[in-house]
């Protein structure tokens, strides 16, 4: 009897591009899991009834280790491809890892390497979404494709990551897995452009529009080295948090950038990017505060309560204090 096989994966534009390059190569039937870019504990959505074969992406192994192990325990075998910290990674002959931190890299671009660049121009979407600039520039330039079809995969990647941003899925302008169902048919991005317009410019006319009032946003919080910036308590606030906060970036590379939106409960959700040219720390900052984690040079916190407000931005301009020339 086969065994039933599921797919995990975060709703942004790395996990579903890094889901859409192994779905062309390894065509399957499986069940879809993912969710908001935040909702990262997703492996305890797979039910533990009965031992299944499952594929997850770009989610953290140490938010899903319970989930994990009681999958294992009950002899599922899991292949985990991920670029988040793990924590530590158990010895089990049902789990095959792919995990790479290094802050350079995403895990389309670690799918990529697997599959020896079949399927590359999603691997570019998935990295420019995620932000890998410099890495997919890279990649760019090697596979021969011209700047101005980098452009267009970097727009791509832009709206997809966008899109996974929100509270909840009502934020979301299209559910991650509607989302991946309608590009995993097309075996390049540019195709996708042409054949569905109707959802390109749905993403695009949301971002542009989204952006727009971002933009308008004065920074709240400064100190020489780091911006923090507080975004009000709106749909288009939780879609446009993570791509505001990679142009700050961007745009300033040596400045570490916090974007905090207001939660209704009065909270705070966190998106945390280091500097481009010192891409490291965000993570331990974000997991000092209980609902944080992520990478070295992005990361976010879920909830941070109004009381830690002033603790936080402490922490945060300190960890990027500019150091005296």
């Amino acid at each position: 009897m086969a065994r039933n096989r599921f797919d995990v994966f975060n709703g942004d534009a790395d996990g579903i591009c890094a889901l859409i390059q192994l779905r062309l190569d390894q065509p399957a039937e499986t069940t879809i899991i993912s969710g908001v870019k935040r909702d990262i504990a997703l492996l305890k959505k797979v039910p533990d009834t009965t031992a299944a074969d499952i594929t997850v992406l770009d989610v953290s192994m140490a938010k899903n280790r319970d989930a994990m192990m009681t999958q294992l325990e009950l002899g599922s075998h899991i292949t985990y491809v991920d670029h988040h910290d793990p924590g530590e990674i158990p010895d089990h002959p049902s789990l095959t890892h792919h995990i790479n931190t290094a802050s350079n890299t995403c895990t389309s671009l670690i799918v990529d390497k697997l599959l020896n660049g079949a399927h590359r121009e999603w691997a570019l979407v998935g990295a420019y979404g995620d932000n890998m600039i410099s890495s997919a520039n890279a990649l760019l330039r090697k596979s021969g494709l011209s700047p101005e079809q980098g452009e267009r995969l970097t727009q791509l990647g832009n709206y997809v990551n966008y899109n996974g941003y929100g509270a909840s899925e009502p934020d979301l302008h299209f559910n991650p897995v509607s989302l991946y169902q309608a590009m995993v048919p097309y075996r390049s991005p540019f195709d996708f452009i042409q054949a569905r317009p109707d959802i390109y410019q749905a993403l695009e006319q949301g971002y542009i529009d989204d952006n727009a009032k971002a933009a308008a946003t004065e920074i709240y919080s400064k100190q020489p080295g780091s911006r923090a910036y507080i975004l009000p308590d709106q749909a288009w606030s939780r879609r446009v948090s993570g791509v505001f906060s990679n142009q700050l970036t961007n745009q300033e590379p040596t400045l570490a950038h916090a974007v905090l939106t207001e939660r209704a409960d009065g909270d705070y959700l966190v998106s945390i990017r280091a500097p481009l040219k010192n891409r490291t720390g965000a993570n331990e900052l974000a997991s000092a505060f209980p609902t944080g984690g992520g990478r070295q040079a992005a990361a976010g916190i879920n909830a941070l309560p109004a009381s830690q407000l002033s603790t936080f931005l402490d922490a945060f301009h300190r960890r990027y204090a500019a150091k005296p020339i």
